[in-house]
């Protein structure tokens, strides 16, 4: 069974900065996404950023010109680069990578506060 290991979350202050880190504990056969989810205390989950095999990105667009989505898929890893970090960025933080079968592999989650 692959799992997604995330790492990298924590506690920063206004302005700082964090790196996501995830990767599968596996092989994932042709992927065809790979993504960063995030969701905040009684709201949805959102997409924050996906990256597709063509290397093609998409933000959120809380997100756009702060954060930078990178994704290797041989090596099955996909980081986060998150700078200018608002509080409104405190969320569970989930890795998601999407073979091209469809199946969707989900990490745990890595909790990200941002508090002065």
């Amino acid at each position: 069974q692959v799992q997604l290991v995330e790492s990298g979350g924590g506690l920063v202050q206004p302005g700082g900065s964090l790196r996501l880190s995830c990767k599968a504990s596996g092989n994932i056969f042709s992927i065809d996404v790979m993504g960063w989810y995030r969701q905040a205390p009684g709201k949805g989950r959102e997409l924050v950023a996906a990256v597709d095999s063509g290397g093609s990105t998409n933000y959120a667009d809380s997100v756009k010109g702060r954060f930078t989505i990178s994704g290797h898929n041989v090596k099955a890893t996909v980081d986060l680069q998150m700078n200018s970090l608002k509080p409104e960025d405190t969320a569970v933080y989930v890795c998601n990578i999407r073979s091209g079968s469809g199946y969707a592999y989900w990490g745990q989650g890595t909790q990200v506060t941002v508090s002065s």
